[in-house]
């Protein structure tokens, strides 16, 4: 047992079981805010995208989008969640990026209710409920640690994220571990990629956890005091949070102490760090919002929305296994939601093998999501025909995700402005005997059936043509003339 000196966080998880309870939070994508006809884009210049609504400015009445229920209601039932008739309340609490001094959210009713989530190769997490409410703006404080307000000479304040739809998504606390932690997350952000209602990048905060995190004896069955590590950005984060707050906690209770509930913050220094003991919902002195009316979607609404949502990760998985991706491919594939765009591709004829590759190797790029399904295809038809190298099509696929959308990403009239085109069949043979002629012990190897050895010749052809040549023809060329 440790000292009570000890640093909690060093303390050594045994006889202890982690109990894991995800808040993620998504802005869906809609084109104007929750409640006003702002635009709801990220990126744009500080204090730009904002109206009276945004504000919270006297006589100013907010007008539901009706989008953004469209898609909260996709999402609840991609989750198996029950839509429900729901309520706007007001959730009341001082912000300086908040400028009416309170959220509009849903609190007691809301929109999707008791789901679940079937994580791949895990178990199942249940789902409390997924909830419509506005985002905050951003505050950013200057000279402080961290970005974080102690210690901080000034702060500036952006609205221009006032005002974006969320839906937040609230789990049960069926999650055991942060590599489950991690896997739930990235399950979920591949069903809202597919469905659209999200661009759900980390990064950008678009997609946000809070992690509510507890201990227990092993076998227990019990829920104790947890704590609330916020605003994790990064799967990578999420992990790290969770298992520096399990040894957090095990180390006090392992010292005779307690912990107490109340919020943190995940720090660059590998640590958390009290932010402010955990409110309750008495603290928020919710009320129903006066200007909104209830929200009761039809059942007619629901099917409508059922039957236009595309097709979910583990039917995308199926998919692609069926046509010969392996596992873990399919996984990559649907985890980046390039799911419909190889799928899209394939079936225009487009050969697979080639789609899967370029997918998982060269598509973790920003943009690729946006690609065309049949400006892949057309790009993977002009590497089998061979009019392009392997080494070429990477190239054009490079700067097609920087053009998307639109027609610059033509793969086409992207090769001809790099000048990509087939070499000639008899220039390529003399090349290949030439390396031949100048490899001789090399072509001994080769002949007598060390095939490794083909490297030498395909390293001397493509510096001879400055990557320009296809591999596979060179190596077509050598088999021919191995066996004459």
């Amino acid at each position: 047992m440790p000292a009570a000196h000890q640093d909690p966080a060093q303390a050594t998880p045994t006889d202890w079981e982690i109990v894991i309870g995800l808040e993620v939070h998504v802005e869906l994508a809609t084109d104007t805010k929750l409640f006003s006809a702002a635009p709801s884009r990220f990126g744009d210049e500080p204090n730009t995208n904002v109206t009276p609504v945004c504000l919270g400015l006297p006589g100013s009445l907010p007008v539901l989008n009706r989008r953004a229920v469209e898609l909260a209601m996709a999402v609840g039932l991609a989750l198996n969640c029950e839509i429900r008739p729901s309520v706007f309340h007001r959730k009341n609490y001082f912000y300086p990026d908040m400028p009416k001094d309170y959220q509009v959210s849903q609190y007691d009713q809301p929109i999707c209710s008791d789901g679940w989530l079937d994580v791949p190769g895990g178990n199942r997490v249940g789902i409390e409920r997924a909830h419509l409410e506005e985002d905050a703006g951003k505050t950013t404080h200057l000279g402080g640690a961290d970005g974080r307000i102690h210690g901080a000479v000034g702060a500036l304040v952006d609205y221009n994220r006032a005002g974006t739809p969320l839906l937040e998504i609230v789990s049960r606390p069926d999650i055991g571990s942060a590599a489950e932690a991690s896997a739930y997350v990235t399950e979920l952000r591949a069903i809202l990629l597919a469905l659209g209602a999200s661009d759900a990048r980390l990064e950008e905060g678009s997609l946000r956890v809070d992690a509510n995190i507890s201990v227990r004896p092993a076998g227990s069955g019990e829920l104790r005091t947890r704590c609330e590590v916020k605003n994790l950005n990064s799967l990578r984060s999420l992990r790290n949070a969770i298992d520096h707050e399990a040894r957090r906690h095990i180390g006090l209770y392992e010292a005779g102490e307690l912990p107490i509930q109340e919020t943190r913050h995940w720090s660059t220094d590998g640590r958390t760090h009290s932010l402010r003991s955990k409110e309750e919902a008495d603290d928020y002195r919710y009320f129903p919002e006066p200007d909104l009316v209830p929200l009761a979607p039809d059942p007619d609404w629901i099917s409508r929305v059922r039957a236009a949502m595309p097709a979910l990760p583990a039917a995308q998985r199926e998919r692609l296994g069926a046509l010969g991706a392996d596992a873990n491919d399919a996984q990559v594939i649907v985890s980046r939601g390039l799911a419909a765009l190889v799928l899209g591709a394939v079936e225009t004829g487009a050969d697979v093998h080639r789609c899967v590759t370029h997918a998982v190797q060269n598509l973790a790029l920003d943009g690729a999501e946006l690609l065309d399904a049949a400006q892949l295809a057309s790009l993977v038809q002009m590497e089998t025909s061979s009019q392009l190298t392997a080494t070429q099509a990477k190239t054009v696929l490079g700067i097609m995700c920087e053009r998307v959308p639109g027609a610059g990403a033509e793969p086409g009239a992207i090769a001809a402005e790099l000048g990509f085109e087939a070499m000639d069949s008899g220039e390529l043979e003399t090349l290949v005997d030439q390396a031949i002629a100048e490899n001789p012990e090399a072509w001994e190897k080769f002949c007598a059936g060390e095939s490794k050895v083909a490297g030498v010749f395909v390293g001397a052809v493509m510096k001879a043509t400055r990557g320009q040549a296809d591999g596979k023809a060179v190596n077509r060329l050598l088999a021919q003339r191995r066996e004459t």
